[in-house]
């Protein structure tokens, strides 16, 4: 591989894990909510959430591009304080992480389900606080789940194209992700540069499903 190639592939790696330690905060409490709470408009939030999986990334990023970009009411605003988010580096970030959420949120969700209440419940007449409930038993006793999600989540976000290209372009030295190379290789018929990141994307995506299988396996056999 050439130096450009595994500074793109840094890169990709770099936004990647910024984008999912970004969304574990809001993964884990949504995860959490949807789990152990019934509130009202809970199947909306689900269903909104969920639908990167099943939409096409390019409509996902047209959303995006249309609703942070600098003519939009949020993006408009963005730039007045001085932040730029269409075809920058934030914007990798941001197609990442709606892309790679519902990964981590339905993960996390499943993770909590299977965790005993009455174990829960023990701890609060024991005097715990929620907070620490949560901290000490549920996260402890999903972490096996949790951990799948997020590896999960970090493979999803290093392959994503279609949502990236929309909202973040594809701009060599500030916005080329792996999966962008790959398209632009083959299109200028480079191949053999193409097979190569090709290669490398097969190897990530191999060690995150090997990973999160063996994190899952002794959660399956319980």
């Amino acid at each position: 591989m050439t130096a450009e190639e595994w500074r793109i592939a840094a890169f990709t790696l770099e936004m990647a894990a910024t984008a999912t330690l970004l969304i574990l905060p809001p993964g884990l409490l949504l995860g959490w909510l949807l789990a152990r709470r019934n509130w009202p408009g809970k199947s909306l939030v689900e269903t909104l959430l969920t639908l990167p999986i099943v939409m096409p990334p390019v409509a996902t990023g047209l959303l995006l591009l249309q609703t942070f970009g600098r003519r939009r009411m949020l993006g408009s605003f963005l730039d007045r304080i001085g932040i730029d988010v269409v075809f920058t580096w934030k914007a990798v970030v941001l197609a990442m992480m709606v892309m790679s959420i519902p990964l981590l949120l339905r993960a996390a969700r499943t993770a909590f389900e299977e965790v005993n209440p009455r174990l829960e419940q023990i701890a609060e007449t024991l005097g715990a606080s929620p907070v620490r409930v949560f901290f000490t038993i549920t996260l402890p006793l999903a972490r096996r789940g949790v951990a799948g999600g997020v590896v999960l989540a970090f493979a999803r976000a290093v392959g994503e194209f279609g949502a990236t290209i929309l909202v973040a372009g594809d701009i060599p030295g500030r916005t080329r992700t792996i999966a962008l190379t790959i398209y632009e290789r083959v299109q200028l018929g480079h191949d053999s540069s193409a097979y190569r990141m090709v290669a490398l994307s097969a190897i990530i995506a191999f060690a995150a499903l090997w990973t999160s299988e063996t994190l899952l396996r002794p959660r399956r056999r319980a």
